[in-house]
């Protein structure tokens, strides 16, 4: 059976203010197109379809747009939601919508319950696992410590309970919506750590042909039968270096995988520059970013006058500015963002105590500040779910 496994659109979502919506409608054509041209025989998308909860109507129109190809080309797809989706509204026709082939997998308690394809060699298992917040989901679970890696190896339970039942040979195929052990973030990604640890071994993936994960943006091969698609397109600078593209995968008869990465159209090339004001503007060897997106770190020590206007006379699409004076080591105007570069929201909470008393927190108070900012993290949650 072949597969093409993507995730990640995003569907709503701009660019440093630069509207992606016709970006994101061109790929939704080339995925319309892909699978007619490479003759797949289901399509998976692993979660965070939008961007928001509740998204912009011209993105649920895009979406709207994208499920009725997808339906008319007879293909199955098996979607399931991501952390940035409301699962409920994502869900909303879920049994309507699967009767057209386009098989939703938004409820926490369903993730037993496979959608069933067939090929010339049998039958193929989908699994959809939305993403799972360990606050909301522990309870229908039955574990009792709230974690990541606690309830996806319940809900893998689950399946391989399922998996046991079903006819010899039967192959498997996990959506799932995480942050795994090995994975590359980038700084487009909503955190989701809770209890200090965002991430899970590949190892909860155990016993299935195929995991097909989403929630990075970056393509990735965690092993060969745990995969990132990544998103089709940027959403941050961090990901200036990334080849958008999604996986063409192959299970064989005995459920043995072969992937091959496909491009995805590139609206515009992004680079990242650093340099004084008058090295960027002067230097020939960045001529071939003329018309890339940019991102320009400025070095020069005093702040010069009107740099983007500056910046823009050259590079006409430059969307963000940043600046890193050079200073020497010991400037205290040096010292305060280079010490918090880098650092979770735990640790910066965990030098402030030590600043303001001396001593930093002990393993109980670490503790605390720990449940404290996974609790605004839960809240947060069920706000946007709520909505």
């Amino acid at each position: 059976m072949r597969l093409l496994h993507t995730s990640d659109w995003h569907l709503g979502r701009a660019f440093h203010r630069v509207n992606m919506l016709d970006a994101q409608a061109e790929f939704i054509r080339h995925l319309v197109t892909t699978v007619r041209e490479h003759e797949v025989d289901a399509v998976v998308v692993s979660g965070d379809v939008y961007d928001r909860a509740v998204p912009p109507l011209a993105a649920v129109e895009l979406y709207d747009n994208a499920l009725h190809r997808l339906a008319d080309l007879g293909v199955p797809t098996v979607m399931i939601s991501g952390n940035h989706d409301s699962a409920r509204r994502l869900g909303v026709g879920a049994g309507l919508i699967g009767r057209a082939g386009i098989h939703l997998r938004t409820e926490p308690a369903a993730c037993g319950t496979p959608v069933m394809l067939s090929d010339a060699h049998g039958d193929v298992a989908f699994y959809g696992l939305p993403y799972l917040e360990p606050a909301l989901v522990k309870g229908e679970f039955g574990v009792e410590k709230a974690g990541h890696e606690t309830v996806l190896a319940a809900a893998m339970e689950r399946v391989r309970a399922d998996l046991a039942v079903r006819a010899p040979g039967t192959r498997s195929v996990v959506l799932a919506h995480a942050f795994v052990t090995g994975g590359e973030a980038s700084d487009s990604e909503r955190d989701i750590t809770v209890g200090g640890v965002a991430a899970v071994p590949a190892g909860v993936f155990d016993g299935v042909d195929y995991t097909a994960l989403g929630h990075l943006h970056g393509c990735q091969t965690i092993t060969e039968r745990v995969r990132y698609s990544g998103s089709p397109l940027p959403y941050s600078f961090s990901e200036a270096d990334h080849r958008k593209t999604m996986w063409l995968v192959d299970l064989d008869a005995a459920g043995a995988v072969t992937a091959e990465r496909l491009d995805c159209p590139v609206p515009r090339p992004l680079a990242r520059l650093r340099g004084t004001l008058e090295h960027l503007l002067a230097d020939p060897g960045l001529a071939r970013h003329e018309e890339a997106w940019i991102e320009a770190t400025l070095t020069d020590p005093v702040r010069p006058a009107d740099p983007m206007a500056r910046l823009a006379e050259r590079f006409p699409h430059t969307l963000s500015l940043v600046f890193d004076p050079e200073r020497s080591p010991d400037d205290p105007d040096a010292t305060y963002a280079g010490r918090l570069a880098g650092r979770s929201d735990q640790q910066i909470a965990e030098d402030f105590v030590a600043h303001v008393r001396g001593a930093g927190p002990d393993d109980r108070e670490q503790t605390v500040l720990r449940d404290a900012f996974d609790a605004v993290r839960a809240d947060e949650t069920v706000r946007e779910v709520a909505r």
